[in-house]
């Protein structure tokens, strides 16, 4: 096992590292920049070390900073969280070179997953199933009108690199591909260095749905199961599950899912966790969309439902150590949601919200979980992404899961910046949510329909003001001193939905 590991992320996810690495009794390295200068990562960690200004090509995205500070902290390997260099073969080669063990896939692997075209082209010679579409980027308007037809419209035009919604236009007819062209491929360039793109397919109504994969690189390979990710804005998922709703009504389907997923990690030589991510259509027909090479954001919930630690498993096969899972061990156990707690303002087309946190309180409870890098006074950056927490429940069943995600986001207390977690708490109520009938629309047709949160009838008025007169009292009565500043908006629409 190492010693010492260095941590090339921040937030919330270097957090959920440096804890993996205090339960392995390894020493954590903690890297930051201006902005983050008293961060929880910095503070959590065993030592941390300067990268240089707020911006992240001067900082986290500065593979020669990042291999600096893992020498001067005598660092051996590198877990690079998600996001940042997290898929960057380069930076994989580039820790080989020092010395250092990447803890993640191979360099080969995440270049064969990292680029779409030819990773759909891999998955169709592994006999895995594709959504209908282009084998490799466009070289122009002429190709791109032919391979549309090809389609059938409506189809996506998509960067070739990189994902998570960047690069992404959807073409519903002729007319509009000359602009979805020319603005998918700028918004590529600028987000991943790379303008090609291609289009495929875009199927209606379809689910999105990934299954988790372990390898060891010793040949070993064997899933976790899925995670329930349709629930997306802009592209970009905001509350996903362990089971799917869809998947566990039907056990064959995570069973083909699974070994597909399988068979797409070995085609691609995989080792580490990973995730191999499908759409599902209305017929529970399934096809490859892409594999991310590295640990997901919402990986809390599989860990909840099958008990297997991601990162530790990861650090321990990066160590050397061998898989010591069979699939026929891994067991699926109650179900898991997860919400992405972001310092945004959803009044306001989901604006930013950086500045200063306040108060802070977080819900507690048996099944509640907390991957967090805030704290009370900790300011929220302008320079990353405004992801603060993740909220991660677990019970037996889904319906409780849902009942008690409602009680942990109402019982959640953030003040001194706005966040989404009255938006979140009105999902959740959501006839559809609850009866798992999801797809990655599902959040534009809801907000389209949904009344605006300013728009509470007067028991709701009443209900407020009641709501801001015990946190008054309580903090009187705790402190004996004035009141803080009254709760926010989303902090009473958690409570009200609870009384509707």
């Amino acid at each position: 096992m190492f010693r010492k590991i260095l941590i090339a992320n921040r937030g919330e996810i270097a957090v959920r590292v440096i804890r993996a690495c205090r339960e392995l009794r390894v020493r954590s390295v903690a890297v930051f920049s201006e902005a983050d200068r008293g961060a929880r990562h910095v503070r959590m960690a065993d030592e941390a070390r300067a990268i240089g200004p707020s911006a992240p090509a001067e900082s986290y995205l500065s593979i020669e900073k990042i291999l600096q500070a893992a020498r001067d902290a005598g660092a051996e390997a590198i877990h690079p969280g998600y996001g940042f260099l997290s898929e960057n073969a380069e930076f994989a080669r580039a820790c080989q070179r020092a010395g250092l063990v990447f803890i993640g896939p191979g360099a080969e692997a995440m270049e064969l997953m990292g680029s779409k075209t030819r990773a759909r082209a891999a998955m169709k010679a592994a006999g895995v199933a594709v959504v209908p579409g282009a084998e490799r980027p466009v070289s122009g308007l002429e190709e791109a009108k032919r391979e549309a037809r090809q389609c059938g419209y409506p189809v996506l035009v998509k960067a070739a690199a990189g994902g998570g919604g960047k690069g992404m236009r959807l073409v519903e007819a002729e007319e509009e591909l000359p602009a979805a062209l020319r603005d998918a491929a700028s918004e590529a360039e600028a987000s991943f260095g790379d303008p090609s793109i291609y289009l495929e397919k875009a199927l209606q109504a379809p689910r999105h749905v990934e299954i988790q994969v372990l390898g060891d690189g010793r040949g070993r390979l064997i899933h976790l199961g899925e995670r329930e990710c349709s629930l997306q804005r802009r592209h970009q998922k905001i509350v996903e599950e362990c089971p799917s709703p869809l998947v566990a009504a039907y056990p064959e389907l995570r069973q083909a899912m699974g070994e597909a997923a399988v068979q797409a990690a070995r085609a691609a030589g995989y080792s580490s966790a990973g995730t191999v991510e499908f759409l599902v259509d209305t017929d529970r027909r399934f096809y490859f969309l892409e594999m991310n090479t590295r640990l997901q954001v919402e990986h809390p919930v599989t860990e909840l439902v099958t008990g297997v630690d991601l990162v530790q498993r990861q650090i321990r096969i990066a160590a050397g150590e061998s898989l010591d899972l069979e699939q026929g061990q891994i067991e699926w156990r109650g179900a898991a949601i997860e919400c992405r707690i972001y310092a945004e303002d959803p009044e306001n087309n989901f604006f930013p919200s950086p500045g200063k946190i306040q108060q802070l309180e977080e819900p507690a409870g048996p099944g509640v979980r907390i991957d967090s890098g805030a704290y009370p006074g900790w300011t929220v950056p302008v320079e990353y992404d405004p992801l603060i927490a993740k909220l991660a429940v677990w019970a037996p069943e889904r319906g409780q899961a849902i009942e008690r995600l409602k009680r942990a986001l109402a019982e959640y207390s953030i003040t001194g910046i706005r966040t989404n977690l009255g938006f979140l708490c009105r999902i959740l109520d959501s006839p559809e949510f609850r009866d798992g009938r999801l797809d990655t629309g599902f959040i534009g047709r809801w907000m389209s329909r949904a009344a605006p949160a300013a728009e509470i009838d007067e028991g709701e008025e009443q209900a407020a003001a009641l709501a801001v007169a015990l946190d008054s009292l309580s903090s009187r009565s705790a402190s004996g001193s004035a009141a803080p500043e009254p709760a926010s908006r989303w902090k009473l629409e958690g409570r009200l939905s609870l009384l509707r």
